[in-house]
């Protein structure tokens, strides 16, 4: 059985899950809007794994007997300066996740919830590959910021992206 602090932080989990992806929608909008497809199509597939996540906590929950809840998610900002600017803002995001994925972690060891626990790994161990890419990908942006050939080819690769259900390799 699920402890109702458990439940009720990894309800606030799937939200915030949710809201990642919604964000990740956003941004791809506002790439699709200045003309950079390939990066959209990164953010869209980012925006499907934040839901994956979204649903492994859900299934969760539901398995240790507990009841999701789903609130309101908060609308995301529209805009950004530049390209650079976005995947700044998805290395910012993902170390804000990272940092709630380390308080559940640390939620369920006080709670002595060992199976919460070992679910969690998987995300800790996901949140170090997100910020990997992430700041990867803002520092590319660095590099070719102002020097749109190599904006180009970054956007070709990025558009080659993938959704790839969690677990399942890269």
């Amino acid at each position: 059985m699920l402890k109702k602090k458990i439940e009720q932080a990894f309800n606030d989990q799937i939200n915030a899950e949710l809201a990642s992806a919604y964000l990740y929608l956003s941004m791809s909008a506002y790439l699709e809007s200045v003309n950079l497809g390939g990066m959209a199509n990164w953010m869209r597939v980012q925006a499907q794994e934040e839901t994956a996540h979204a649903m492994k906590f859900f299934a969760f929950v539901n398995e240790r007997g507990g009841r999701v809840l789903l609130g309101p998610i908060e609308k995301p900002a529209e805009t950004w300066d530049s390209p650079k600017a976005v995947f700044e803002a998805v290395y910012t995001h993902e170390c804000k996740v990272t940092g709630m994925i380390n308080k559940l972690v640390d939620l369920a060891q006080a709670e002595s919830d060992h199976a919460a626990n070992a679910f969690l790994q998987w995300f800790v161990n996901e949140q170090v590959e997100e910020e990997a890419s992430a700041d990867e990908l803002a520092k590319k942006l660095e590099m070719v910021d102002r020097a749109p050939g190599g904006m180009f080819f970054l956007d070709r690769e990025l558009g080659e992206r993938v959704f790839k259900m969690p677990g399942e390799g890269a």
